[in-house]
């Protein structure tokens, strides 16, 4: 690394990976994907909190995602906003996407080892990652 340099390592931790594959530098568009799936998890935690019942987290389920895509879109306005591209390159999508199904698999077997009950987050976020592919 140069003098004036650093690395902010991952502030939740991933005890699955090793110091030396967390402190390595990565496209910033790894931390924009754990980011959104963030949201997904706060829908998610906001749905099993508020709740009392299935019929009630199925009236809740349309709100909720309509929040977690608003959230996103706004998130993803702010992030493109501040990009520094003379050449007005747009975000790489795709990239981001195969960065956020990382990100929702990396999940999915922390949840299966350490919270089961938790495992439905991230397996409907790779659900949903991954079927708009399957139709192409």
């Amino acid at each position: 690394m140069k003098d004036n340099d650093f690395v902010i390592i991952d502030f939740e931790g991933e005890p699955a990976r090793s110091f030396e594959e967390r402190r390595a530098k990565s496209s910033p568009l790894r931390d924009v994907a754990g980011m959104l799936r963030s949201f997904n998890y706060a829908r998610w935690s906001a749905l099993r909190r508020v709740a009392q019942s299935p019929e009630e987290a199925e009236k809740l389920a349309a709100p909720a995602i309509a929040w977690e895509q608003a959230t996103r879109d706004a998130f993803m306005q702010g992030y493109a906003s501040t990009l520094a591209q003379p050449d007005g390159a747009p975000i790489d999508g795709e990239l981001l996407a195969l960065f956020e199904l990382e990100k929702a698999l990396y999940e999915l077997r922390y949840e299966l080892n350490n919270r089961t009950d938790w495992v439905q987050v991230p397996l409907h976020g790779v659900l949903a990652l991954i079927q708009p592919r399957q139709r192409s």
